[in-house]
């Protein structure tokens, strides 16, 4: 105890040597605050005995103390439903955050499909170009062979007019014919296929 504060305080007009181990302002403070109540008490008790004066500063005392723990019971309460309401709101947020990188992760991929999509229409598109320059080749030249079938049944029919035609070139003519006739067959059939193949492109398309 040799380490104990000593201090000499005043409490309703009676000196006290208070010894303990808290600081001298401290006790001092609470010394200061005893006797403002027993002095705000015996104004009010006139010609009251200090003992009475010092029991009621003492009741006075003890309700402040109990209003003050039912008080800090009652933060301490809402306290914990701060708490829970934080850990509440914490999980929404977490909850929002997770459900956000989902949709981030989401959006990537569909992003991904899209440029994938993309990139396959424009492979069509210049696939249905190709057929379409492919299918104006053939009918180019499905003209040309007509003209020439054309030209060819025309000589056909002066051959059968004329009789100064031989034979020979008579049979020239008309093998010349057939592998016109063939080739243009032919190439009816790959118009036809092309046109096809075109027609069912602009259906994926579509």
């Amino acid at each position: 105890m040799s380490d104990a504060t000593k201090v000499t305080v005043k409490i309703y007009n009676k000196e006290y040597v208070i010894a303990g181990e808290k600081p001298r302002e401290y006790i001092e403070k609470l010394a200061a605050y005893v006797d403002q109540v027993m002095q705000t008490i015996g104004r009010s008790a006139i010609g009251g005995a200090a003992s009475e004066v010092a029991t009621l500063a003492c009741l006075n005392i003890a309700d402040e103390y109990h209003v003050f723990m039912d008080e800090h019971e009652d933060s301490g309460k809402e306290k914990i439903k701060m708490q829970k309401e934080i850990a509440h709101y914490t999980q929404l947020w977490e909850d929002a955050k997770k459900n956000f990188l989902q949709y981030k992760d989401e959006t990537s991929a569909a992003l991904a499909q899209k440029d994938k999509l993309q990139q396959k229409l424009n492979e069509k598109s210049i696939e249905n170009d190709n057929l379409l320059k492919a299918t104006v080749t053939k009918d180019e030249k499905i003209a040309d062979l007509e003209g020439k079938l054309v030209q060819l049944a025309q000589k056909l029919k002066t051959r059968e007019e004329s009789a100064a035609i031989s034979d020979e070139q008579g049979r020239h003519l008309e093998d010349a014919y057939k592998e016109l006739e063939g080739n243009f067959f032919e190439l009816q059939m790959e118009n036809i296929q092309l046109k096809g193949e075109l027609d069912r492109i602009r259906k994926q398309e579509g």
